[in-house]
């Protein structure tokens, strides 16, 4: 599984499943392909959607944020993991090496949902 440190906020500095924002009129798997690129170097196909879920943060009665989270299952197809644009990092993982990661709890549920898919131990 290919996780990334990131560099922004929510969770700065954690390791997450990497990702980023759609740019207007972008289909949504365009974006994830350029935001892979952009993030870690690499180039993927999309296989299918792991889940969709969102991320609301408030401050009292005020929304902060809200991000609606789809996590696809990807191929890898060419380039090398690094860290690029807003990643501080980028790493490959077993799912031995999961704990050290310690991955936000819905990030390690699509983790080991995907490894599950693919069978991989």
């Amino acid at each position: 599984m290919l996780l990334a440190r990131r560099g922004h906020e929510p969770f700065l500095g954690r390791w997450d499943i990497p990702g980023g924002f759609l740019e207007e009129g972008e289909h949504p798997l365009d974006g994830l392909r350029r935001e892979l690129r952009e993030e870690t170097g690499l180039e993927v196909e999309p296989l299918e959607v792991l889940t969709v879920f969102d991320r609301i943060e408030r401050d009292g009665d005020r929304v902060v944020y809200h991000y609606v989270i789809v996590d696809y299952l990807c191929r890898w197809l060419a380039g090398e993991a690094r860290a690029a644009s807003d990643a501080l990092d980028a790493a490959w993982a077993a799912p031995a090496d999961l704990a050290r990661y310690d991955l936000p709890p819905k990030a390690l549920e699509v983790v080991q949902e995907a490894f599950q898919k693919v069978s991989v131990s």
